[in-house]
């Protein structure tokens, strides 16, 4: 039997309480009226509801579904999620994974940074959620009552860093689990999103799906971040040979046969020199895979558009 309570945290005041990996597994979770408190759910969820909730400290774990926060102000959170929702919020700072457009609705004073955490377990709640770490919309926030003249959301700075916002926990309870927060480490790769991009120069990388797609797309972001070149979005989504044409135009027939295996992965670099770093690293340490890299600077700009619009029309975006 499932005891709903042990899905719940109501009325709680000046402590720190969560749940740990595995007592959630993917049921609902709600979480009510907590004033100044440390929250941590460090498990996958099927939706999550925030009620009422003033001061608080939230870490949420990948959530299969919505994550709806309402009547909420000065809560500082580090959610992953399918949807995102806010309404009638006031001063929120969110570092946020989330797999369609965060919409805001009736909210003062939000601002979003990109998901930034790491423990053993998150990668398999990532999975078990059905949410893939490398579709993240956290800078793309769709607000549904915007104020003319003034802007309901912004972006945290870019420097800013998760366990200033969402302390890591000092309970005994949670001591087993092995938090980082180091921009490296994090599950989900961290991304510039919407910010100003610092080069006119973009670089459109695209893996195919294989047993190591994850792990080369990673190793290629841990590459070029050590040259210092941005990563500025990423996403893994299912291609169809018509649509391979259109985004890969003349070199769609060395990828159409990879498309069958599954769904694709997309990074795009920023930074002068990405397109020739890029091409370098593909063909010295991924040699033994095809991967589509941008051909030239002038090309690269209209990959990324192809490639981009494709993926959100896909995603209704």
């Amino acid at each position: 039997m499932i005891d709903v309570k042990d899905y719940m945290l109501v009325q709680v005041k000046d402590q720190t309480v969560g749940r740990l990996p595995s007592k959630v597994a993917g049921e609902q979770f709600v979480i009510q009226e907590c004033e100044n408190c440390n929250i941590y759910i460090f498990d996958h969820s099927a939706t999550i509801t925030i009620d009422d909730c003033t001061n608080c400290r939230i870490f949420l774990g990948p959530i299969k579904g919505s994550v709806f926060f309402r009547n909420c102000t000065d809560c500082k959170c580090v959610v992953a999620c399918q949807q995102f929702r806010t309404r009638d919020c006031k001063k929120m700072d969110i570092f946020l994974c989330c797999a369609t457009q965060p919409i805001i609705e009736s909210s003062t004073g939000m601002k979003f940074g990109c998901f930034q955490y790491y423990y053993p377990e998150l990668g398999y709640q990532f999975k078990d959620a059905g949410l893939s770490i490398f579709n993240n919309n956290w800078s793309n926030i769709h607000d549904f009552t915007p104020v003319a003249d003034e802007n309901n959301w912004t972006l945290l700075p870019e420097d800013a860093l998760p366990q200033d916002f969402v302390p890591l926990p000092d309970l005994e309870e949670f001591k087993s689990v092995r938090i980082s927060t180091e921009l490296n480490r994090s599950i989900v790769p961290v991304t510039r999103g919407h910010r100003q991009k610092n080069s006119e120069e973009l670089c459109l990388v695209v893996f195919f799906a294989g047993v190591y797609t994850t792990a080369n797309a990673r190793k290629l972001i841990d590459e070029m971040a050590a040259k210092d070149f941005a990563l500025v979005q990423t996403k893994e989504i299912s291609m169809r040979p018509d649509d391979a044409n259109r985004v890969f135009k003349e070199k769609a027939a060395d990828f159409i046969p990879l498309l069958q295996q599954g769904p694709v992965v997309a990074l795009e670099f920023n930074g002068d020199g990405a397109v020739e770093a890029c091409q370098n690293i593909v063909s010295t340490v991924f040699s033994a895979s095809k991967v589509f890299v941008s051909e030239s600077k002038s090309s690269a700009s209209q990959d990324v558009d192809n490639f981009y619009n494709y993926a959100d029309m896909q995603m209704g975006m």
